[in-house]
């Protein structure tokens, strides 16, 4: 046993030593590290202290400092409030379609693109696909409106034209249609962008093994679910790693924007539409950081369940 502990010792100083001498042999590129380290360090974990406005009746007044602590008493409020079902069904069934419809569009795109052997064209679709990546919300959620608005909207003449509708139908202010409108809008938005890492992904795979597929008769749909989906497992498990960890955030521009009409109040209000209206709007600081802290700490615990999951596979973020 002390053997054995002996030789663990040594393996992990050898290790270290290893990683030391890569350290220093790539100073110069290390060096091109420590700004982004910086911004990290300076916008995101000193920032951190503000978590504790959760546990204190935070007075704009007297400061951070001198507010008295409340305890968990923003959490208890939030856990019994009559919104707490309703903000968590929302952000539950929005995060589910998002990961469930969006996530698996852009690995679709990509195996399909894959098999376009025109150039040209697999080039025009690429650069049409993600060129609305690079369109701010309030440009989508301005498009998405004039498509669907009641006059001289592109949606509701052409169900006229088809005699499908009488009338035109706001839909922005129907419940029951905006789901499906925000995840149309998401797909849209990210699906080409997305499918750029997949294609990476799917590029470096060997083409031996398609042409040794191909000498035993596979098809091509055979090839893309035994050849082109295994080899590029590793890439969708890391991205469903980061989905995971990010699934409680339903959205926010795209929500605030799309679903500005109070009538959806109903389906649109979201864990973080409902800090920003509680936080910003009503001044309650101290209960809307409680939620945020909420959502980030159900985030952590799925991010590691995920990462958990992914590394008995083996493929981790960690």
């Amino acid at each position: 046993m002390a053997q054995l502990t002996l030789n663990k010792d040594v393996v992990r100083k050898k290790k270290t030593k290893n990683t030391l001498v890569r350290f220093l042999k790539q100073w110069d590129i290390q060096l091109m590290v420590i700004p982004a380290l910086l911004v990290i360090f300076v916008f995101s974990y000193i920032p951190m202290y503000g978590v504790l406005t959760a546990f204190k009746n935070y007075n704009i007044i007297k400061g951070f400092m001198d507010s008295p602590w409340v305890g968990f008493k923003y959490f208890e409020q939030f856990f019994h409030s009559p919104d707490f079902s309703r903000v968590m069904r929302n952000t539950v069934i929005v995060s589910l379609l998002k990961f469930c419809i969006g996530f698996p569009a852009p690995i679709l795109l990509a195996l399909m693109l894959n098999e376009v052997k025109n150039m040209f064209f697999k080039r025009l679709v690429q650069t049409v696909s993600y060129l609305p990546y690079f369109l701010s919300w309030v440009i989508v959620a301005g498009f998405f409106g004039s498509m669907l608005a009641t006059d001289n909207g592109s949606i509701n003449i052409a169900l006229e034209k088809a005699n499908l509708i009488e009338d035109p139908i706001n839909f922005l202010s129907i419940p029951e249609y905006f789901w499906t409108i925000l995840i149309t809008a998401n797909v849209w938005k990210d699906i080409g962008f997305a499918s750029i890492v997949y294609l990476a992904a799917i590029a470096g795979v060997d083409p031996h093994m398609y042409e040794a597929a191909e000498m035993d008769g596979a098809s091509k749909f055979k090839q893309m679910f035994l050849i082109t989906l295994p080899s590029i497992m590793p890439v969708v498990i890391i991205f469903m790693i980061l989905a995971m960890g990010n699934l409680l955030n339903a959205g926010f521009e795209d929500i605030l924007l799309l679903g500005a009409n109070p009538l959806l109040r109903e389906v649109t209000d979201v864990l973080d539409t409902y800090v920003y209206r509680t936080g910003i709007q009503n001044g309650r600081y101290a209960y809307a950081t409680a939620i945020g802290l909420f959502k980030a700490v159900i985030s952590v615990g799925m991010l590691i369940m995920a990462n958990y999951l992914g590394r008995r596979s083996g493929n981790s973020l960690w």
